[in-house]
């Protein structure tokens, strides 16, 4: 997956530079960016280049939050290989999710004891988002494992590493599907399948939303965990696919973004059921009926 890597500097009067980023990121966050680096005078951020719009940097500067701040940036391409080096050499540690499942790369268990929770979940990340360290990925498979997922099929939008259609295997999900616009994605989240046991029951397509047009068939349960411009985007076709008392999973967005989600979910015919929040970041479960 090709992204740039935007450094902002940032000058803001006294005791407000910490806020004036924190206003800033929050702005990059709803204009698709999706990691950010603190650094000594600002942040570093991370964007898709196919999602990437040159304008957005043009209006995060027309739009500081402060009289007398000032900000600049600098644009260049971030080289993936760096990011696969890291994740080879370093890998992460077990990462556990409300005491259900615990996540790990295989290699830095320390002292862990797999047995001690209902689902453990083997994740080889490379290039690819999802290993249960971010906030919304946490609060995803906390609301899928609240689910009775015996003989579900799921549906995994931006799927990732796999992980949330592999936890929902684990807890007896009949099938899950997942898609995603990268290629290191697709493949990563087939050997994570692999290495999990469940690839006899999980299948990973590339393409954006309009890959659903050549799924068959409807689901029990569909996730995204995506940013929001997409969310809005994309969530009629989400429902689209989704059966009648079917379950709607959302996170990537902030709390600040729940009106938007809920108001755009309402025409749909989906109601909330189920709110999480960890930080600044929400995660919304929807029933869908019409």
């Amino acid at each position: 997956m090709k992204y740039f890597e935007v450094t902002f500097h940032i000058s803001a009067p006294e005791g407000l530079h910490e806020a004036a980023c924190d206003v800033m990121i929050a702005q990059a966050g709803e204009a698709g960016f999706e990691s950010f680096v603190e650094t000594d005078d600002g942040f570093r951020a991370y964007v898709q280049q196919s999602l990437f719009q040159p304008f957005v940097l043009g209006d995060l500067l027309n739009q500081l939050p402060f009289d007398d701040m000032t900000a600049s940036y600098e644009l260049k391409e971030a080289e993936d290989c760096d990011w696969n080096a890291q994740w080879e050499e370093e890998g992460f540690e077990p990462i556990v999710v409300d005491s259900r499942c615990v996540v790990h790369d295989g290699r830095h268990l320390n002292d862990i004891e797999l047995t001690n929770y209902p689902y453990a979940i083997e994740i080889d990340a490379h290039l690819a988002f999802g290993t249960g360290n971010h906030e919304t990925t946490r609060m995803m498979i906390a609301s899928l494992l609240d689910q009775d997922m015996k003989g579900l099929r799921v549906l995994d939008c931006g799927c990732g590493t796999g992980i949330l259609g592999i936890v929902a295997l684990k807890a007896g999900a009949a099938e899950a599907v997942g898609y995603d616009i990268d290629e290191w994605s697709v493949s990563n989240s087939q050997h994570n399948a692999i290495i999990n046991d469940v690839d006899d029951r999980y299948a990973s397509l590339m393409g954006d939303v309009q890959v659903l047009q050549t799924i068959k068939g409807t689901f029990d349960i569909v996730m995204a965990n995506i940013n929001r411009n997409i969310l809005l985007a994309d969530m009629d076709a989400f429902s689209s696919k989704l059966n009648e008392h079917g379950s709607l999973i959302l996170s990537g967005f902030y709390t600040d973004d729940t009106p938007l989600l809920e108001k755009k979910a309402a025409t749909l015919g989906l109601h909330l059921v189920n709110q999480r929040q960890e930080g600044d970041w929400a995660c919304l479960t929807f029933t869908k009926i019409t």
